[in-house]
């Protein structure tokens, strides 16, 4: 199966285009070939040099954890990183210093098909500024590891006054989307000239490429290690928004996830009871090293996937987390702090996407009235995913 990347590095015309133009390439740790071969040494076989690089949350190398700043570095042969990732909401978005004499901006990060993730928002905001200054972008674009199928999309759309990095346009909670889709409708949108993109890989069919991908998958930040994590992330990020461990610190992140004082078997029980398709929830307990509870044991439970066509992740992490209300009233809470640079506005209500939810739960609502009323997308939900996919057609 091959990539954008791989696309581009096979078409020889294209390559000697690129070899004579100034070059920034936006990229992180799964920007590799078919072959495994990061991108860096794929462009320098070729004798691509960048001018410049830039890493966007978690670092070009991958190594930051979860919303921890990175900064300026110098990378392979001296060439200049710059995070878009700081500590600053303007620092998600390249400035006119960073892109002084650049005239192609490639850009090739995976993306995992939440809306949560944030690499399609760094990209969104990069082309933004480059198309801003009349510089061209290169996007290799690649499959989405869940799938593109309509009938696989899940949670609904946010609320505009709800719109954050963790969503900076309104889709779907798991879209079915690639990247390079996402940027051909920024594109139109905003009526750019089609000179200014262009796209590399894909489309891909809808859901074979899924199935396929898994065992191509390589780590694209540090606590998404395995296609196993991807497949529960539109549910297990959540849990971000709680007081909850997400299994940050362990061996299975957003698979696992509990607290001190989780009665493990009594949620494992109650979420069994609501009878959700292609999942298994197991109680158990672990230990994390760092982030929530660090040190700690924990209650807890894992979620198996059985059946991944069937498996709603977001409507699953609904009912385990209103569950865990439920049965720990005082001792459950949701996040407070400031969470990707807002702090006006609850984490969970970033996430979700308004309110909604949350206020649902702390009324008592218990977990299979909440996947039953807030996990699924309506029609209109999926007309947007319609409306981006066909944008990159037309």
């Amino acid at each position: 199966m091959q990539t954008g990347l791989d696309c581009l590095l096979a078409d020889d015309q294209t390559v000697a285009r690129l070899r004579g133009a100034r070059l920034a390439l936006l990229a992180h740790p799964a920007s590799v070939t078919a072959a495994f071969t990061p991108i860096l040494q794929a462009f320098f076989a070729r004798d691509l040099v960048p001018v410049k690089l830039f890493g966007p949350e978690h670092g070009f190398g991958g190594e930051a954890q979860d919303m921890v700043g990175v900064g300026d570095e110098r990378g392979p042969r001296g060439i200049p990183v710059r995070s878009l990732y700081g500590s600053t909401y303007e620092s998600l978005t390249p400035s006119a210093e960073d892109l002084e004499g650049v005239e192609v901006f490639v850009i090739d990060l995976q993306d995992v098909g939440s809306r949560y993730y944030t690499f399609v928002w760094t990209a969104l905001l990069a082309c933004r500024a480059c198309w801003d200054r009349g510089i061209r972008v290169v996007v290799l674009d690649r499959p989405n590891p869940l799938g593109q199928e309509l009938r696989h999309v899940e949670g609904p759309v946010q609320d505009a006054r709800f719109f954050s990095f963790v969503g900076l346009e309104a889709v779907p909670v798991r879209h079915g989307l690639t990247l390079g889709e996402l940027c051909v409708w920024e594109r139109k949108r905003r009526g750019v000239d089609a000179g200014l993109l262009e796209i590399f890989g894909g489309p891909w069919p809808d859901d074979h490429t899924a199935y396929a991908w898994r065992d191509r998958f390589v780590a694209p930040s540090p606590n998404m290690p395995t296609y196993d994590t991807a497949l529960v992330y539109p549910g297990g990020c959540l849990i971000e928004g709680t007081n909850l461990s997400e299994g940050r610190g362990t061996t299975r992140p957003f698979e696992w996830l509990g607290a001190p004082w989780l009665d493990a078997d009594r949620l494992a029980s109650a979420v069994a009871a609501i009878g959700l398709p292609g999942v298994v929830v197991r109680p158990m307990s672990f230990q994390p090293s760092f982030h929530k509870h660090a040190g700690k044991i924990c209650g807890g439970v894992q979620v198996h996937v059985t059946d991944r066509s069937t498996f709603r992740p977001y409507a699953t992490y609904l009912a385990l987390l209103a569950e865990a209300r439920h049965a720990h009233p005082t001792d459950f809470a949701f996040r407070r702090e400031a969470y990707e640079f807002v702090q006006d506005r609850w984490a969970f209500d970033l996430l979700t996407g308004s309110e909604a939810v949350r206020l649902a739960m702390l009324e008592g609502m218990r977990g299979k009235e909440i996947a039953a009323a807030f996990g699924p997308a309506n029609e209109t939900d999926r007309d947007v995913v319609r409306a981006v996919r066909s944008a990159r057609l037309v």
